[in-house]
């Protein structure tokens, strides 16, 4: 088996569609894992589509791990369960994916009603990670980067400091290699900050998350429709705070970077100031935050 894309659902309204067009765009040997987090959700059964429940109560990051553990994959590919995607994305992110790789699909917004592109809204190929160093008033944790879009239009495959999340391609010995992802008391297992903690794991561990703009996939912009996975604002901003700690103060053990080498790769970023080591910073963080 080449590969296996999970999904995570979780009343999901567009999960069928988004297995069915999987089945229809991908060109190689692969299988479709659903994990189901909480409760049973229909779908039409098929070869190569395996429907599971999750283990234990809802939560992401013990549902990719599992998922992950069900795979039978070489590569493993993470999606949203509302997205579309390019014909044949499979086999364009296997041809440029090194074991040590995160490799992200170029993204455009989704008309699920339609089911196509919404070329109205901006094509995403770049992200980075805002200072951590700042009063947490948003759910937010990325940023697009437009700036380094326009200056590497050129390039189709190029590295990229972070990612939304909703889409990653990987290999199953990356993810064992780098621990999958944490799940215990301090962390919790919340929807939050999931991908800047993939990233900067690939990162520190001397790997690389890049952009492959040779394929994409359509993910759909909310707005003011509900999320499968919920947002709860005080579990979050608990989790934000333990990995704002954890990441700045590289307490990783299998880091082979520290976090200062990561910024210097991508510096200028944008909201990063010039003395972002500066312990003004840290220090106006956690008085805005009531973490003193």
């Amino acid at each position: 088996m080449d590969l296996s894309v999970i999904i995570l659902s979780r009343n999901e309204e567009f999960l069928p569609q988004t297995v069915d067009d999987i089945f229809n765009k991908a060109t190689g040997n692969f299988e479709v894992v659903v994990i189901l987090d909480e409760k049973y959700q229909e779908l039409k059964p098929r070869p190569g589509l395996r429907v599971i429940m999750k283990d234990g109560p809802p939560g992401l990051r013990s549902a990719i791990n599992q998922a992950v553990d069900a795979a039978k994959g070489k590569y493993i590919m993470k999606t949203d369960a509302h997205c579309m995607f390019a014909e044949g994305f499979d086999e364009v992110l296997k041809a440029d994916c090194e074991d040590n790789w995160v490799v992200i699909p170029r993204r455009y917004s989704l008309i699920p009603e339609t089911w196509e592109r919404n070329f109205s809204r901006p094509i995403i190929d770049y992200e980075y990670m805002p200072f951590p160093f700042r009063k947490l008033t948003s759910v937010r944790s990325g940023g697009k980067w437009y700036e380094r879009a326009e200056e590497r239009k050129e390039l189709m495959l190029d590295e990229e400091m972070a990612f939304q999340g909703s889409c990653w391609f990987t290999t199953k010995k990356h993810i064992r290699n780098i621990g999958g992802y944490a799940v215990d008391t301090a962390t919790g297992d919340q929807f939050v900050l999931e991908s800047e903690e993939l990233a900067n794991k690939t990162w520190l561990s001397g790997g690389k998350c890049m952009v492959n703009k040779n394929t994409w996939y359509a993910h759909l912009h909310k707005g003011s429709r509900g999320r499968g996975y919920f947002l709860n604002a005080k579990h979050m901003k608990r989790q934000r705070a333990f990995h704002i700690d954890f990441w700045m103060h590289d307490k990783w053990p299998k880091a082979i970077h520290k976090m200062e080498w990561l910024v210097d790769r991508f510096s200028p970023i944008p909201t990063w100031p010039e003395d972002w080591q500066d312990p003004k910073h840290e220090k106006y963080y956690l008085e805005s935050n009531g973490l003193l």
